[in-house]
């Protein structure tokens, strides 16, 4: 009877000391440091908004409607990119803890670098990663982990994602370009009222296409053509079904778009849809030091891979020849004249035409 009640009185004060040790982990400032690992998420389904923030200043917030995910103000933003971010959350992975020495440094240092991730689940913050720097082996990533059931934690760990052999960061960007949609016109060729391509200097090469009930109208340098090849019509205006720019502006900053805009476009495109929408696009070359051949075989003084264009919007995107020729090469679908095209000066400037 003795050994009965002295192994009751044993297992009280046994567990008496484990819930001392756990309520004094969870509710003080002792010297007893959590390390959370409980990053990922079972089911993504009720994740409903993301915002993702860094020590520079950035910030962008993402939120799920009915049909797809968008960014705060309703914006377009691409899709698959929300997709990656919910492979992660669905597939991370602990990978180890970070040597004892090492723990301190890296808090300081996640302190001042990190890209910090929100996360929502039906409208209520669930879990906030703090992302550091990459792991030694660059097959993982030092983070720490804030959520509502466990709190915050002490220490960060070694994440990875389950078949990724890289780094978790650069899914995350704050950077709100980085999100932008980059389709630019995404018209089905029988929606088309009208195109006009307007080389501003080199007015021969300028066209358009109007739709006339069944019939089309092709004007070259603003003169009717007598005769037109339909099928050529309907293969133009097609081309219009998915055309994006190529990235965002990285490189020149406010004043020197500023600029480059009060420069001259060397085309400029407006499509007119047959329910009242219109788009104007504004083309701009860049110099480069280099010379190469254009479209005609000249030698010119700008990138022939590449080329500045303003959106309707105002905001300016990098865009590619061989994306848009399809578009601004009438001379591909109706016949042109070459001894009426302008073979003289194609300089546009020097490479420094945009620098401070």
């Amino acid at each position: 009877m003795k050994k009965y009640i002295l192994l009751v009185v044993s297992l009280v004060v046994v567990g008496g000391l484990a819930w001392f040790v756990y309520d004094l982990t969870k509710h003080s400032g002792s010297s007893i440091e959590t390390e959370l690992i409980e990053f990922g998420f079972e089911d993504t389904d009720d994740i409903d908004k993301i915002i993702i923030s860094n020590t520079i200043g950035q910030s962008f917030e993402i939120i799920k409607t009915k049909n797809n995910w968008t960014a705060a103000d309703g914006s377009c933003i691409e899709q698959p990119n929300v997709g990656y971010i919910l492979d992660v959350f669905k597939n991370i992975e602990f990978k180890g803890y970070l040597p004892e020495n090492s723990i301190k440094n890296h808090k300081k240092t996640m302190m001042s670098t990190h890209t910090k991730v929100e996360i929502f689940e039906n409208g209520e913050w669930s879990k906030s990663w703090y992302i550091g720097p990459p792991a030694s082996d660059h097959y993982g990533q030092i983070m720490l982990l804030d959520s509502k059931d466990f709190g915050m934690s002490d220490n960060p760990v070694i994440m990875h994602v389950k078949g990724l052999k890289g780094i978790i960061e650069p899914t995350f960007y704050a950077d709100e370009r980085k999100w932008s949609c980059t389709n630019v016109f995404a018209v089905a060729g029988n929606m088309i009222k009208k195109v006009e391509v307007k080389f501003v200097q080199e007015p021969s090469r300028s066209f358009s296409v109007e739709s006339k009930g069944t019939d089309f109208i092709v004007k070259q340098n603003n003169k009717i053509m007598p005769q037109v090849d339909t099928s050529k019509v309907f293969m133009y205006l097609n081309k219009y079904k998915k055309i994006h720019y190529n990235i965002p502006n990285y490189s020149l900053n406010a004043k020197q778009v500023d600029s480059l805009k009060k420069t001259t476009p060397f085309c400029i495109l407006t499509l007119e849809e047959k329910i009242g929408k219109k788009k104007t696009l504004k083309m701009y070359r860049i110099p480069t030091e280099d010379q190469g051949l254009n479209e005609f075989g000249i030698k010119v003084n700008y990138d022939t891979d590449n080329f500045w264009c303003v959106l309707p919007s105002g905001e300016l995107v990098k865009c590619q020849f061989f994306v848009f020729n399809p578009l601004i090469l009438g001379h591909m679908y109706f016949p042109l004249d070459m001894s009426e095209v302008d073979t003289g000066d194609y300089t546009v400037g020097s490479p420094d035409t945009y620098k401070k």
